[in-house]
């Protein structure tokens, strides 16, 4: 009997999330920028997490404001693309998180993001990566993803 592959709209689902609108800007600038069968997002941060990795927030909910930025970001690309399988490669996250100046962990965080890809698009969001620590990021968020993905025409 042949098995049905899942769409990432539906692992999303099986996974129990959603995607949610396109946060507004809030600056001069664009969420997304495709050039080619590239697409450039913005940085995504978080609405639900404001402080620092280290003093405010545990590894573990810096690993879920991680997951939530890359909802966020997902979001950004289900509404250029219609839909997630027109993904063919997550190519690069730049994770940034906010963090006290002895807070060494910022790759568990953004675990959390890494893992998410892997979840919803297995092998093909798998992803070159940095996370780095940061003194602080814009409204005091927690937690900022940017991604460079590869899409199908």
């Amino acid at each position: 009997m042949e098995q049905k592959l899942m769409t990432p709209e539906e692992k999303l689902k099986q996974l129990g999330l959603e995607l949610r609108d396109i946060r507004p800007a809030v600056g001069n600038y664009v969420s997304h920028v495709k050039v080619g069968n590239l697409i450039f997002t913005a940085g995504q941060g978080v609405d639900q997490y404001h402080g620092k990795l280290g003093r405010d927030f545990t590894i573990e909910e810096g690993y879920l404001a991680s997951r939530q930025s890359m909802l966020n970001l997902l979001s950004v690309l289900k509404h250029e693309l219609g839909e997630l399988s027109r993904v063919k490669k997550i190519v690069k996250m730049l994770g940034f998180v906010n963090s006290t100046e002895d807070f060494t962990d910022q790759p568990k965080v953004m675990n959390g993001a890494s893992d998410l890809l892997v979840e919803v698009f297995g092998d093909r969001g798998k992803h070159a990566r940095s996370a780095v620590g940061m003194a602080q990021l814009p409204n005091n968020t927690a937690i900022e993803i940017e991604l460079i993905v590869e899409v199908a025409e």
